[in-house]
């Protein structure tokens, strides 16, 4: 190509890289690298990423003080220890697990077509 498409003169396909070969290697030396590294990491020293609270020993006649879920259960945990009702919690609970699932029914968008609307959602 000449003229004002290709000022520079030069061939635009000479900069381009196949995606197939170089980017799939790359991509699957990066897995190698990072599964061979935990491979490592849990062979060799296992006990490297544990919680220091887990290595003392058990007392059966004492209850630790710092008992708490992991941290993808705290929402939950703090929503059943803020209502004293156990039945109350759970209903909770559940009403902000299902606040998640409809969200994305609410539309409050200004567009008028029926791509972005509930029902079409639903149904594709």
């Amino acid at each position: 190509q000449t003229g004002s498409s290709n000022p520079t003169g030069l061939n635009p396909n000479f900069d381009k890289v196949p995606f197939h070969v170089y980017y799939s290697s790359k991509d699957i030396m990066g897995f190698v690298m990072a599964i061979g590294i935990l491979t490592c990491l849990s062979t060799f020293s296992p006990n490297l990423l544990g919680d220091p609270d887990n290595f003392t020993p058990a007392n059966p006649l004492v209850t630790p003080p710092h008992i708490k879920p992991e941290w993808y259960f705290l929402f939950a945990y703090a929503i059943l220890r803020s209502i004293p009702n156990k039945l109350g919690g759970v209903l909770a609970l559940l009403a902000s697990i299902m606040i998640l699932f409809l969200a994305p029914l609410i539309h409050t968008a200004k567009q008028r077509s029926l791509m972005f609307r509930p029902i079409t959602k639903i149904v594709f």
